[in-house]
């Protein structure tokens, strides 16, 4: 049992790494403002919750205590990346940051008509 417990630990941890390093290429390669962020906050939060995920498996299989403390950070990272990812994606739209020229749907374009126009 302790080495199925291992495994899955170490597979936890190891899918968290993968995302972050997903993340991380994200960051670098996509082309604009808005699909950087989308790739920080996604990937970066799956990794995050995934690396917390297996650390709280560890404590809990392994050391046999569950830690509360970890089981807030995954609430407190899974509520507040996506909103936070949102928000400065809001923030650098209304600041008038460019979509990439390649672009080919702007909603928060087309919302904006539908409200100036009532």
């Amino acid at each position: 049992m302790i080495e199925i417990s291992k495994f899955i630990v170490g597979f936890l941890i190891l899918l968290g790494a993968l995302f972050s390093l997903i993340a991380a290429i994200g960051v670098v390669r996509l082309p604009d403002t808005y699909t950087r962020n989308h790739a920080a906050s996604k990937s970066a939060t799956l990794g995050v919750i995934s690396i917390l995920l297996g650390l709280f498996m560890y404590y809990l299989l392994i050391d046999h205590h569950a830690n509360a403390r970890i089981l807030l950070g995954i609430i407190f990272v899974f509520l507040t990346s996506p909103v936070a990812g949102h928000l400065i994606m809001r923030a650098a739209y209304n600041s008038g940051v460019p979509l990439w020229e390649k672009s080919v749907q702007d909603d928060l374009k087309k919302a904006r008509k539908v409200e100036k126009s009532r």
